[in-house]
């Protein structure tokens, strides 16, 4: 695996396998590497002829008082791990390559980032839009890997690439899930054991919801109501949100006339996480 630490090595790199007609895919990370992230590396072998992971812990996508100094940080053993997986090039850049200290651009991303998330992170969508933006610039790949774990920031970044003409497709890759149903997520390390202990309970009340949601009788509100009491019982401290969309454009909806999803976020202590679930059609 071939690791490029600036803009100018990852582009000069690239461009060889690319002058030698092979595909290339980019699964774009902020490092703390789990199993979630590998899948996705396993999907991009599948597709592409090449692999480039990025390892960059993001400053945009933080807010004031969130994690950015604290997110863990572990580029070595991520190298390792990408290496076993069959990843080609690491692209690991400093943030003063990425943003000098001039830069005043941002992309915005109307509609599917304005919601959700949004709502207690407004910042988090503009950050993650302009990041990614700015590494499928850099790298040019022919697709990129994100994982459906992260729903509405997929969402994002397959309406800005639609939006701004880029030539990359957007692949989403199921998320993966511990043995108890826990989505993975490099902030799951923040639990102590008895939150780790509580936390599938997220997972389990948006699969339980999911299913009244196809009773004939269904009542959205009074599902979202029992469920966000199911999860405050359950050990959960708030919840941000629970929210039944459109698949595709993130609107609210009350009925399974189209595909859905089941969104949500809720905190464990001072750990906030997020999962959603689909909810198919009629």
């Amino acid at each position: 695996m071939i690791i490029c630490k600036t803009k100018s090595e990852i582009q000069g790199a690239l461009a060889k396998r690319r002058q030698a007609g092979e595909t290339i895919a980019a699964v774009p990370t902020m490092g703390a590497l789990h199993e979630g992230h590998l899948s996705l590396i396993d999907v991009a072998n599948e597709i592409s002829d090449q692999v480039v992971a990025t390892i960059f812990v993001n400053p945009l996508q933080f807010g004031a008082n969130e994690d950015f100094g604290t997110y863990p940080r572990t580029v070595e053993s991520d190298l390792e791990l990408l290496k076993a997986r069959g990843c080609n090039f690491a692209f690991t850049p400093d943030r003063n390559d990425l943003f000098p200290a001039d830069f005043s651009t941002k992309i915005s991303v109307a509609g599917v980032g304005e919601d959700h998330c949004a709502l207690s992170r407004p910042q988090f969508f503009d950050g993650v839009a302009t990041i990614v933006t700015k590494l499928l610039m850099i790298l040019s790949p022919d697709v990129a890997v994100f994982g459906e774990k992260d729903y509405q920031q997929l969402a994002v970044i397959k309406r800005l690439v639609r939006d701004l003409d880029i030539a990359t497709e957007i692949v989403g890759a199921p998320t993966v899930r511990e043995s108890d149903g826990l989505a993975m997520s490099s902030r799951n390390q923040y639990l102590s054991v008895e939150e780790r202990n509580v936390a599938p309970a997220l997972y389990k009340a948006l699969t339980a919801a999911a299913e009244k949601l196809h009773s004939a009788d269904h009542n959205w509100s009074e599902i979202r109501d029992a469920s966000i009491e199911q999860l405050l019982g359950a050990g959960f401290s708030s919840v941000d949100y629970l929210h039944f969309v459109d698949a595709f454009s993130l609107a609210h909806i009350e009925k399974v006339d189209r595909p859905g999803r089941l969104l949500a976020a809720a905190w464990i202590g001072k750990t906030r996480l997020i999962d959603n679930v689909p909810v198919e059609a009629a």
